[in-house]
């Protein structure tokens, strides 16, 4: 592979590995780049969910010693949006998925005015308004289904149903939907594997971008919490809706 290739898949694999430990969303960086390569869209993905898996594992490990995958619930989750994924990922050969990326946008777009709206959103712990057992079979069928179906927007949805419905604050928010979509990930990465989906030359020069840039992100997550959090949610919650409105509705 070309130097200068290899040196941008290693950027892109840095740039989005940092965002993904945030907020999610740093798919709008690797998966274009992956796409740059010449690769056919059904590799690209399936070499993206193998890189971004090591970066996700990273931020995992860290905030678990941190304390922040502690939510009642967690584990049923991890185990109910691995399977929903792998099923999500062998849907997308018999469904179109076409309906969802033309209402998506909208969803990312109201989450992020929700967000804009509400100054103390996730900043303290709430009250839960769901069991965390229902939750975690509800939540992660439902987000770990659509991780491996499409895709976008799967943190996104993950953090605001964390803070709206079983109360966490930001900083475990995170914690609890890197743990996830680690999870769905791997689902979909059994799949991309079993098809022969992947490349793995491509994958290697971004899982080394992928661990540096997680282990910045997850450790000003660490420091700066909700602070930092909010902002960067804000504003990756926009640029996907953004891109995604291109995508579907403009041809892009």
């Amino acid at each position: 592979m070309d130097p200068l290739v290899s040196g941008l898949l290693f950027l892109a694999g840095l740039t989005g590995g940092f965002i993904d430990s945030i907020a999610g969303g740093g798919g709008l960086i690797t998966v274009p780049a992956l796409l740059a390569t010449g690769l056919p869209p059904a590799v690209a993905l399936g070499t993206n969910k193998l890189q971004s898996s090591f970066g996700t594992a990273l931020a995992v490990w860290r905030y678990a010693r941190a304390g922040l995958t502690r939510a009642p619930g967690l584990a049923l989750a991890v185990g109910v949006a691995g399977v929903a994924s792998a099923v999500g990922t062998r849907a997308v050969l018999v469904l179109d998925p076409e309906i969802l990326r033309r209402l998506v946008p909208w969803l990312l777009l109201a989450v992020a005015v929700y967000t804009a709206v509400n100054p103390r959103f996730g900043r303290q712990a709430g009250r839960a308004r769901l069991p965390a057992p229902l939750f975690a079979v509800a939540a992660g069928g439902a987000l770990g289904f659509y991780d491996g179906f499409f895709g976008p927007g799967t943190g996104s949805f993950w953090m605001v149903a964390l803070v709206a419905l079983q109360g966490l604050e930001l900083k475990e928010a995170t914690g609890y939907t890197k743990a996830v979509n680690l999870a769905s990930n791997l689902g979909a990465l059994a799949i991309f594997l079993h098809g022969g989906s992947v490349n793995f030359r491509a994958a290697g020069f971004m899982i080394a971008g992928q661990l540096l840039g997680a282990r910045l992100g997850s450790g000003l997550v660490l420091r700066k919490g909700a602070g930092l959090i909010r902002p960067v949610f804000l504003a990756v919650a926009v640029a996907l809706s953004l891109r995604l409105l291109w995508q579907a509705w403009l041809g892009g």
